[in-house]
């Protein structure tokens, strides 16, 4: 089912990707703000052309065990759906550290903080909404990424996101 899930998720992205509708509108050259998800932190948008962008997110994730901390660059497509409605989709990557924290499990074996280089293979497909009024833009997205040290291994749900940002 994940496998399905997983085929199904690349192929909308890659028809999407290549459908000739109207072009996008990013009216503004920056967008900044907050990432919630899984991983919070903090993202920058750049405006390149009216239907083109980069993307850059610093985000930190930590749970009992462990924590990880990750630069991610993205490039990405932005496409009209509605009014002041747009999608878009990307790629990049990311590099950073995870960190093991120290513990003491059940049965009181002692594990030791150790830290590790963290690198993957980025993706991004999302809707962003700009309030017409106002100079700030919300965005729902599905980051999924290829990680290559840790776990090697392809994750969708854990990078699932929600933006706040101020545009201008």
């Amino acid at each position: 089912m994940n496998r399905i899930l997983q085929i199904t998720f690349i192929s909308v992205i890659i028809f999407l990707g290549f459908s000739t509708a109207a072009q996008a509108q990013l009216t503004t050259q920056h967008a900044i703000g907050a990432r919630f998800g899984s991983a919070t932190g903090i993202t920058y948008r750049y405006t390149l052309s009216p239907d083109r962008a980069i993307e850059g997110i610093m985000s930190v994730q930590s749970n009992s065990k462990s924590s990880r901390f990750r630069l991610v660059g993205l490039y990405q497509y932005h496409k009209p759906l509605i009014d002041d409605l747009s999608w878009f989709w990307g790629f990049g990557g990311s590099v950073g550290s995870y960190t093991g924290k120290a513990y003491t499990d059940a049965n009181g074996k002692r594990f030791d903080k150790y830290s590790e280089l963290a690198l993957s293979i980025d993706g991004i497909a999302g809707l962003e909404y700009k309030i017409p009024s106002a100079p700030i833009a919300i965005t729902l997205d599905a980051k999924p990424y290829f990680d290559f040290l840790q776990e090697s291994g392809f994750r969708i749900v854990d990078g699932l996101g929600f933006s706040v940002r101020y545009t201008f």
